[in-house]
């Protein structure tokens, strides 16, 4: 039971007890650019050249890209820790263009090892996976085939597992990682956990589990660039994860009741302690996002931590920035919007790990009186300062808005002044999703904004 008496306190009690959040270095607050459909190609290494080629050519400004398991893997099959020379026949070139750019690589990691892995037999010998009471490794379905968990109650699996992270990436130049898959499914009663030493069985464990392998990349990442703030993606986590890595909502669905519902699911993470979050821009899996949809998400996106444009579409596509020529000058638009709204995320995100306040938050956290600010579910705060309301149904041009009653708020576009409790129209094109500002919360931010 943690006492309040108000929600504020209760979060910021919260996210300390489960841990002070991680800093967050300036560059991860930049568009991400990142797409499966790239490293999966048998010229993934030509298709990535392909991609900073189109930014220059686009003129659309990017700071990092995902790199996903495709340069690890053969047919479907993923080989964590192996780069794939065919696809990737100089990865050093590969990685030393992206730093020419000015775009860091993060690069995606898994913690299970397939039973034809390399490394896979040598692991088994050091007792490094998920085994049974005899010492055989337990396999579990990962991806299309069948490997063992790599168990990291274990020491001597986290010595290894950060000689890899530094051996095959830090060391070639990869700025990150992305811990992927890391839910740990354990399905086999018979695994046990090396339990630093008291073995019980591993179901018991899995959070744990996926803490410890974040624990083990961050602090590989720290030794090697100890002047660096690590950073870290995971894809999954549980309380006091934000103490490594930044998480976003897993493979979404590219539809409008998507857009419209990862609202809320940030908003319970963030009063969960978790606010470095942010959503696959576009949607994931599933038929590729018209143009409407696609800016539309665009427009959402630029307000969350975490901006990343990922895809895996249905038709070999591949959500880009400019996959839309008709919406592509109102992208750079809402880009250069990022791009004055950075310093302010990078002051809410520095909040949060030293004062524990969320950075996304509910309309009724700071106003629970106003029984309107209940109802307003399309609509969040962003820090102090913003009221953010994304446009997420199709054929929308206009639309209303809440202002809570208490504070003066201020149209992030015109300036224009309300009084709050009040709903206020307004015209809603591509390149201006509707937000707003409390008067005089932030008056650097409300300078920056309103200069443009």
């Amino acid at each position: 039971m943690i006492a309040g008496p108000t929600l504020p306190e209760v979060v910021r009690r919260v996210t300390w007890l489960t841990g002070r959040p991680a800093e967050t270095p300036d560059w991860a607050l930049g568009y991400s650019g990142s797409a499966m459909r790239y490293t999966d190609a048998p010229d993934a290494q030509a298709r990535m050249a392909g991609f900073l080629a189109d930014l220059r050519r686009h003129r659309i400004p990017c700071s990092s890209f995902h790199l996903s398991s495709g340069y690890t893997s053969i047919g479907d099959r993923r080989y964590v820790f192996t780069w794939n020379r065919d696809k990737f026949p100089d990865p050093e070139a590969f990685i030393a263009g992206y730093a020419q750019a000015g775009v860091r690589l993060i690069a995606n990691i898994k913690p299970a090892l397939l039973q034809d892995h390399p490394a896979f037999g040598t692991a088994a010998a050091a007792a490094l996976l998920l085994s049974d009471a005899n010492g055989v490794p337990v396999l579990e379905q990962f991806w299309d085939a069948a490997g063992a968990y790599l168990d990291f109650t274990n020491p001597a699996t986290i010595t290894w597992w950060q000689g890899q992270v530094t051996g095959q990436l830090l060391a070639r130049g990869i700025a990150a990682t992305w811990n992927d898959n890391n839910e740990f499914e354990i399905r086999n009663p018979r695994a046990l956990a090396h339990g630093f030493g008291r073995p019980f069985p591993a179901q018991e464990m899995k959070p744990l589990q996926t803490l410890l392998m974040l624990r083990a990349s961050r602090a590989a990442q720290a030794a090697h660039a100890p002047d660096e703030p690590p950073f870290l993606i995971s894809r999954a986590g549980a309380a006091g994860m934000q103490r490594y890595a930044q998480t976003w909502s897993g493979d979404n669905a590219t539809s409008c009741e998507t857009l419209k519902w990862n609202i809320p699911m940030g908003l319970g993470l963030a009063l969960s302690g978790v606010s470095n979050t942010g959503h696959d821009v576009g949607g994931f899996a599933g038929p590729r996002p018209d143009a409407e949809l696609f800016i539309r998400w665009v427009g959402f996106g630029i307000f969350m931590p975490r901006f990343s444009i990922h895809s895996w579409n249905d038709d070999g596509t591949v959500n880009e920035p400019w996959m839309h020529p008709e919406v592509l000058e109102d992208v750079r638009q809402l880009l250069a919007l990022r791009s004055r709204l950075t310093p302010y995320l990078a002051a809410c995100l520095a909040r949060y790990r030293n004062a524990y306040d969320p950075v996304i938050r509910p309309l009724f956290y700071e106003f629970p009186d106003d029984a309107r600010a209940w109802e307003a579910t399309d609509s969040f705060r962003l820090g102090g300062a913003l009221l953010v309301a994304p446009v997420v149904a199709p054929g929308v041009q206009a639309c209303s808005v809440y202002l809570p009653a208490g504070t003066t708020w201020r149209d992030g576009w015109s300036g224009e002044r309300f009084g709050g409790g009040i709903c206020v129209r307004r015209e809603a094109p591509f390149a201006k999703p509707p937000f707003f500002m409390r008067h005089g919360a932030a008056p650097v931010l409300e300078q920056a904004l309103l200069s443009h």
